[in-house]
């Protein structure tokens, strides 16, 4: 989510708003090209949501419409002043659309009450009950009875919570609308998306989005509200100093309800089940293409899931799968060709750009032959190859236990014996948690997510499980699964699973490399994700550890398409705090969100690797 609102917030200098007028003036392109309106489009129940309507000034043909809704402001806001971009991306100004723009209701100029991941109502039983899906059919309603010089084709995108309102608009879709592309969208905020990842609230992500996005907006306004000025740059220092989460509202002076909202749900309640979208993915009629990136350390989750569940729920519809080796919404703003200190190889962000997205809307709405696009259009790293599938994951894997054995080995076999003392152990203090990057920063950083472990592996509260040379390549595709089994002398504990992948102590360093960084023994980060462990038989009904005691804890980390590659090895880590990105974890069962400093304690963590309690990751290997 915070890609949007970092294009209104470059701090110290302009807004892109401001920059987007300064460019479209220097090139002139866009308003040399097209006319800008500015209405105020009325709801079903008469609330009206202000819109910006950019429209080929070329009247010899007629366009389709391309519908993007937004809460982040659809500045640059008056009728002289234009953007530098239109579309998802520079190709599509030159292609001729009409491009719509659209406040959300309650968000800067549109009217009504802003509900955030506002509850889907799938039966509508008068004028005032609506929802997302009813605020997108009267806009699309009201553009085909109004806007001249369309072809009666309607096409939508968003990027992150813009890609939450195209899903919620493909829901009961008006009939005009043919073509929708959720990128990186909001599908659920307690399982997976944003805010909490299985249950383990995301401190860093949420205070920083919501000391932003998150103060009431009384009446309609242009002006966004200024990011939180954190009081040093050490985001580790400062969330540990802040204490316990009751303590953020001192900083957001109580003004941010949905944080509120967050301190008062902590478990999987109604007010999130209520929020999860993708039970109404039902009976869509557009065509949809989801895109995401393996790196999206947002809304990866939210990717897979909105394209799972059309392809289940929806099976006449066409519904394809994007995956690149992107950061959250890298393929729209950059090349696609690296991330933080990996690189992939060619500019993947163009070529999406413009062999996939551009065709993908020309087909649905202007009528364009050959349509070349597979089930799943996926990036496989490690390898660094586009690759098309028929269906996602493959159908040609082979589900493979990696075991976590003694001395730190992570074999394909499991330990034979029954020894008492098969664990490993470490002790686990929430004042003195695991950082989860080397950087200092206040916030989640995009590149964590391929980051070099070595930091964290050489930690005493860190368990790393690692192969032996590779003899050959090794790619995995689709969801990851943990299989552990743990005790703790707490009563409540948090438990971090990362994939790594360990290049050779002699691998080749980039050219160029003006970082000067070396590759040699680099612990690529794949795949890591947090488990609350009192969630572990429901995310509804929290249940303490028998401090002790034996206990199994599964749960699946969102799908990767990876190849190990000859001479690499494969690494496991454990560890039970991964800070300030999830917030710290008492060890003691309580309401995390009222906890006091003396719940934070102590606790001995031991994960067990024997025969009768194996400790694994299931791998899903492509033949």
């Amino acid at each position: 989510m915070m890609l949007v609102l970092r294009r209104y917030f470059m701090p110290g200098l302009l807004t892109l708003a401001l920059f987007q007028v300064i460019w479209a003036q220097r090139t002139g392109y866009i308003p040399s090209n097209y006319n800008k309106h500015e209405y105020r489009i009325p709801m079903r129940d008469g609330k009206k949501l202000f819109t910006i309507v950019y429209a080929p000034k070329d009247t010899s043909r007629p366009y389709p419409i391309l519908l993007h809704r937004t809460p982040y402001s659809v500045a640059p806001y008056g009728p002289e002043n234009y953007p530098g971009l239109l579309g998802p991306s520079d190709e599509f100004a030159a292609e001729g659309y009409i491009f719509v723009y659209q406040d959300v209701r309650g968000t800067m100029m549109s009217e009504g009450e802003f509900v955030n991941i506002k509850p889907h109502k799938p039966v509508k039983k008068g004028r005032r009950d609506i929802d997302e899906s009813s605020d997108t059919y009267d806009t699309i309603d009201w553009l085909i009875n109004k806007v001249p010089n369309h072809n009666g084709s309607v096409g939508m995108w968003g990027i992150s919570y813009p890609g939450f309102y195209a899903t919620s608009g493909m829901i009961d879709a008006h009939p005009a609308l043919k073509a929708v592309s959720p990128q990186a969208p909001i599908a659920d905020w307690f399982i997976g998306d944003d805010f909490h990842h299985n249950g383990a609230l995301y401190l860093a992500h949420g205070f920083g989005f919501l000391t932003v996005f998150g103060h009431p907006r009384p009446k309609p306004t242009m002006h966004s509200t200024v990011p939180f000025d954190f009081p040093t740059p050490d985001g580790y220092d400062f969330f540990l100093k802040m204490g316990p989460l009751s303590n953020a509202n001192k900083y957001m002076k109580n003004d941010v309800p949905f944080w509120n909202d967050l301190m008062r749900h902590g478990h999987y309640d109604e007010f999130w089940q209520a929020r999860n979208l993708r039970p109404h993915l039902k009976n869509i009629k557009p065509a949809v293409m989801t895109v995401g990136g393996w790196f999206d350390a947002e809304d990866l989750f939210g990717t897979l899931a909105v394209y799972r569940a059309v392809e289940e729920s929806s099976p006449g519809a066409f519904n394809i799968l994007v995956m690149g080796p992107w950061s959250h919404g890298g393929w729209a703003r950059m090349d696609g060709s690296s991330l933080g200190n990996v690189r992939f190889g060619s500019d993947t962000s163009i070529f999406y750009r413009r062999e996939i997205e551009v065709p993908f809307f020309k087909h649905f709405l202007k009528g364009a032959r050959d349509l070349n696009l597979p089930e799943a259009y996926v990036f496989k790293t490690g390898k660094n190859e586009w690759v098309r599938e028929d269906q996602w994951p493959p159908g040609k894997t082979q589900a493979r236990n990696l075991f976590f054995r003694g001395n730190g080995k992570l074999l394909w076999e499991p330990d034979g014996r029954d020894s008492t003392d098969a664990f490993d152990e470490y002790i686990s203090d929430p004042n003195k948690p695991v950082p989860y990057t080397a950087e200092i920063t206040t916030g989640m950083t995009q590149r964590h997510m391929v980051e070099d472990q070595r930091f964290a592996s050489r930690r005493t509260d860190v368990l790393s499980y690692e192969t032996g040379v590779l003899d050959r390549d090794i790619t995995i595709a689709g969801p990851v699964t943990v299989c552990l089994n743990v005790s703790t002398t707490g009563t409540d504990s948090d438990f971090v699973v990362k994939l790594i992948d360990v290049y050779p102590d002699d691998a080749p360093d980039f050219d160029p490399n003006p970082q000067d960084v070396r590759m040699g023994g680099y612990q690529q980060l794949v795949r890591g994700e947090p488990f609350r462990g009192k969630y572990r038989n429901s995310f509804s009904n929290p249940e303490p550890f028998v401090s002790g005691e034996i206990t199994r804890i599964q749960y699946s980390m969102p799908d990767i398409f990876h190849t190990f590659l000859k001479g690499h090895r494969i690494m496991v880590q454990v560890q039970s705090s991964w800070f300030p990105l999830v917030d710290r974890n008492p060890q003691k069962f309580v309401d995390i969100y009222s906890a006091k400093p003396e719940d934070f304690i102590k606790a001995t963590q031991r994960v067990y690797r024997s025969k009768s309690f194996p400790s694994f990751v299931v791998l899903n290997e492509v033949k």
